[in-house]
């Protein structure tokens, strides 16, 4: 069967060839014959190179029972659910609360809030939108003008009790 494959990529690779003939001038259909003799030379090196890759596709099948195995992990990964610590609500500075409100609430809904601020106020830097341009509010928690968004969690988990 391998046999059989390898005279029918040959046979396509050809009619591209063939078309692309077909459409240009004659003049310059004459000169593409020469060019026909390397293209098909090429082809014929391409099936050599697929007798290696068809030697792993053979251990390929042996790699699938291995793969059903993380397939099995899946349903584990759904039984995943976010960590106390994330969910447990905590009361924001005097600071924050400015930006966020001053009730209790789960560092994930004071990230939110702060980037609705953010967003609401249009505090992100134009050029390089990872960073931030603070405000004066901004500015008293983050104890400087302008932080990347990775640095501003970690400076608002300071302003957390």
């Amino acid at each position: 069967m391998a046999a059989a494959k390898k005279p029918a990529a040959k046979k396509p690779a050809a009619k591209p060839a063939a078309k692309a003939a077909a459409k240009k001038p004659a003049a310059k259909a004459a000169a593409k014959p020469a060019a026909k003799k390397p293209a098909a030379k090429k082809p014929a090196a391409k099936p050599a190179a697929k007798k290696p890759a068809a030697k792993p596709a053979a251990k390929k099948p042996a790699a699938k029972p291995a793969a059903k195995k993380p397939a099995a992990k899946k349903p584990a990964a759904k039984k995943r659910t976010p960590s106390a610590a994330f969910m447990k609500a905590m009361t924001p500075s005097a600071l924050l609360a400015a930006v966020v409100g001053s009730a209790p609430l789960p560092r994930t809904e004071v990230t939110k809030k702060v980037w609705d601020y953010i967003k609401k106020n249009k505090l992100q830097n134009e050029v390089n939108r990872r960073m931030i341009d603070a405000d004066a509010k901004l500015k008293a928690i983050f104890g400087k003008a302008q932080v990347s968004m990775f640095e501003m969690t970690k400076l608002i988990s300071n302003q957390l009790k």
